[in-house]
């Protein structure tokens, strides 16, 4: 009997770690470039896979363990806006990818976009940093 309920106990952690995908790694941020450099560099540069930190279901990387440990303490902070979407596609209600080397630091957030011609309409309209939060609020 106690081998059952043991045997009952492993089939149930493992289908509870397939429904909520555990076992499974998140999606790199990014494309593996470090948040935090985006604030301290001239350009951001590449995370080491060793410095990885799990935040809202998405993996980031880290150049340094102090790095890591900034963000960890606030990850709200370092993140890219709207999950790393195309912020000037996000303002006109389309779901488009970022090119994080295409980015722009206003106010201490960091917004990703997908080409330089989307960064340029952003940075020519500022409504643009608006409707895209209105949008992904949505």
């Amino acid at each position: 009997m106690k081998s059952l309920r043991i045997t009952l106990g492993l089939v149930a952690l493992a289908t509870a770690a397939a429904v909520h995908g555990e076992g499974k790694a998140p999606p790199v941020a990014l494309k593996g470039n470090d948040p935090v450099s985006y604030f301290t560099g001239p350009r951001p540069v590449k995370g080491a896979s060793r410095l990885a930190y799990d935040f809202d279901d998405t993996r980031y990387l880290f150049a340094s363990p102090k790095n890591k440990e900034l963000f960890s303490a606030d990850p709200d902070r370092y993140a890219p806006q709207f999950s790393g979407l195309c912020t000037t596609g996000l303002s006109m209600g389309m779901k488009t990818q970022a090119d994080p080397n295409v980015y722009l630091v206003k106010d201490g957030k960091l917004y990703v976009f997908s080409s330089p011609e989307a960064r340029e309409e952003a940075l020519k309209d500022p409504a643009v940093i608006e409707r895209a939060r209105q949008n992904f609020e949505k």
